[in-house]
Formats: C-alpha cells, sequence, structure tokens
C-alpha cells in the first residue's frame, strides 16, 4: 500500500507552502523584518501554487490514461493537490471568520 508514500509527499508539499522564502512566512517575515510585503501578491502566489498543484495531477491524470504514468504518482498528485486545496480552504476561513470578528467589533 502506497499511504505512507502519499503521506510522506504531502507532508513535504505543505512543508514547502510554509518554509521561509516561500508562500506565507516570506511575506510576514519580510514585514516583520521591515521590507514592505503585499498581502495581494502573497494570496496570488498562493492560490498560483495550488493551480500548478492542480496542473500537475491532471497531467499525471492524462499521462496514467495514456499508459505513460504509474498509479502511485497519479495518486500522490492527487493527494497533495488535495492538501493544498483544503489549506487554502483553511486559510479563507479563518480570513473570513477575522473578518465577521472585525464587523462585530463596537467602535
Amino acid at each position: 500500500m502506497a499511504i505512507p508514500g502519499i503521506a510522506a509527499n504531502a507532508y513535504a508539499a505543505t512543508a514547502r507552502l510554509v518554509t521561509p522564502g516561500a508562500g506565507i512566512d516570506r511575506t510576514v517575515g519580510d514585514a516583520a523584518a521591515g521590507k514592505s510585503g503585499d498581502f495581494g501578491a502573497m494570496l496570488r502566489d498562493v492560490v498560483n501554487d495550488v493551480a500548478a498543484a492542480g496542473r500537475r495531477s491532471d497531467s499525471q491524470s492524462q499521462a496514467m490514461v495514456a499508459g505513460k504514468a504509474n498509479i502511485v504518482d497519479v495518486v500522490t498528485a492527487v493527494a497533495e493537490t488535495e492538501t493544498a486545496i483544503q489549506s487554502l480552504v483553511s486559510v479563507r476561513d479563518k480570513v473570513i471568520q477575522a473578518y465577521e470578528e472585525i464587523m462585530r467589533m463596537t467602535i
């Protein structure tokens, strides 16, 4: 069964999202260091990374249909895409929750 390999690849993909120099930590770290960070650019980069993971998953699926890919590679690509989408949805939910909390504040 390929579950440990899928899990390892999913964890590696998640680690790439939060390593210094990539994704959210880069912008937060730059802002903390006094460098200007653009939230829109950070968000665009994260969405582009999720879209790229989806494209990799699609290309692996197409290669599998053509008989040029291994099923383990396809499942791994799909699992990585699923992890990236779940992370993005989780961040979206937290942003909405923060917005709603701010809107409930009295001035």
